[in-house]
């Protein structure tokens, strides 16, 4: 069989599933190993914090380990890291003497796979021939949703048929998607990053350019942005409509990814002749209005609503950042794209996080003036969604700014 470029894309499609699956199937356990295996909430809030630090550190080191083994060794490495990752999870409880330490090898496993996937992923596609390359790189980020949105819906899927008591087979079955990305890496054509006798901008350059720093604010914007809601969409639902949590995922989280998806094939579709840049702005501008319907909303269906928008919203921010950071630094290389994979985490820890401080204060009584109709822990939700919308403002102001210059 002869392999194209159209292969080539069909692996990083499957590549972005992958990160999709490593990044989300945890959650979706969380109950699981607190009531099998007995590992309290605080030490599972743990687990987040560690697969946050390892995606960080893999950004950072990802340029050094993709040229001292090469694009196609580093993507292969990448998806077999992460399917070892997803098998050990249902595994390593159970053969660690606490089971917490198995966890934690196995979403750092996770973590390191998916880390070097998000950041040789985008760069692969850019790389590519063809001139749509802002229209490439949306179609590429909305495979993310579509895994999540898979992740979630076939996982429930699983439970009703099979009974959560069965969880550990999950992660081994979807660790099949990224095996068979890893085969498909080994044989699929690449192409360098830069042109021919050209070398990536250093990374010292980069970072004392004032344009460059503008798109790695602007990253933090776009995962603080995406996050900050879809991290709480499925409380908003259960809280705020009185649903179970398997509803409440369903409405929230699935919802959310499903319309951020559509986002970005739409662009992916139609965006060879819309100008990028005035789109990420009208996008920044519908995000605020999102945020205000979810804070200011007197109706739970209303704001819920409000929730979805938002995920239409944020759709097109991440990759449309990084395409617009690739027409300004088309020599940035895997350096460049390291970095703003590096500013994009950063914003979906502070986005989801910031959300969480503010609604742990509802606790203490004094967001309630601002809210004192509201159930304690909405009042802290809306309240740190009220704080949070600063981000599209950010992202607002700065795509303005780089249409002007």
């Amino acid at each position: 069989m002869k392999f194209t470029y159209k292969h080539t894309l069909a692996a990083c499609y499957s590549g972005y599933i992958t990160q999709a699956i490593v990044n989300n199937l945890s959650p979706l356990l969380f109950v699981t190993f607190n009531r099998t295996l007995g590992i309290s909430l605080e030490k599972i809030a743990l687990l987040i914090t560690v697969n946050f630090v390892t995606q960080i550190v893999t950004d950072i080191c990802s340029s050094k380990i993709s040229d001292f083994l090469g694009v196609r060794r580093s993507m292969v490495i990448a998806h077999l890291i992460s399917a070892a990752g997803l098998v050990g999870m249902g595994i390593f409880p159970y053969v660690f003497p606490d089971p917490f330490s198995g966890l934690v090898l196995s979403g750092i496993l996770c973590a390191v796979g998916g880390g070097l996937d998000e950041v040789l992923v985008s760069p692969i596609v850019d790389s590519l021939p063809g001139s749509a390359k802002a229209s490439s790189m949306s179609l590429l980020h909305s495979f993310y949703c579509w895994g999540q949105a898979g992740v979630i819906i076939l996982s429930t899927v699983f439970f009703a048929a099979f009974g959560t008591e069965n969880w550990r087979i999950l992660p081994a079955l979807w660790a099949v998607i990224p095996i068979f990305t890893s085969l498909l890496f080994v044989k699929v054509p690449l192409l360098p990053f830069t042109e021919e006798g050209e070398t990536g901008t250093p990374l010292k350059k980069l970072l004392t350019n004032g344009k460059f720093l503008l798109f790695c604010l602007l990253m933090i914007s776009a995962g603080a942005s995406e996050l900050a809601v879809s991290q709480w969409a499925s409380l908003f639902a259960e809280n705020g409509l009185g649903v179970s949590k398997t509803v409440g995922d369903l409405l929230g989280p699935c919802m959310f990814a499903l319309l951020m998806g559509s986002a970005r094939l739409w662009y992916g579709i139609f965006g060879k002749k819309i100008r990028l840049a005035p789109v990420i702005a009208a996008s920044s501008l519908l995000c605020v209005i999102s945020y205000g319907m979810i804070v200011f909303s007197p109706y739970a269906w209303l704001a819920l609503a409000g929730c979805g928008l938002s995920g239409l919203a944020v759709g097109i921010m991440w990759p449309g950042t990084f395409s617009l950071a690739s027409e300004k630094f088309p020599s940035g290389g895997t350096s460049m794209f390291a970095v703003l994979a590096l500013s994009g985490d950063i914003g979906c820890s502070s986005g989801p996080g910031l959300v969480g401080i503010f609604t742990g204060a509802a606790e203490k009584g004094w967001i309630m003036r601002i809210f004192p109709n509201a159930d304690p822990s909405m009042a802290g939700l809306k309240a740190g969604l009220l704080f949070a919308a600063i981000f599209p403002v950010i992202m607002l102001i700065g795509v303005i700014h780089n249409i002007k210059s």
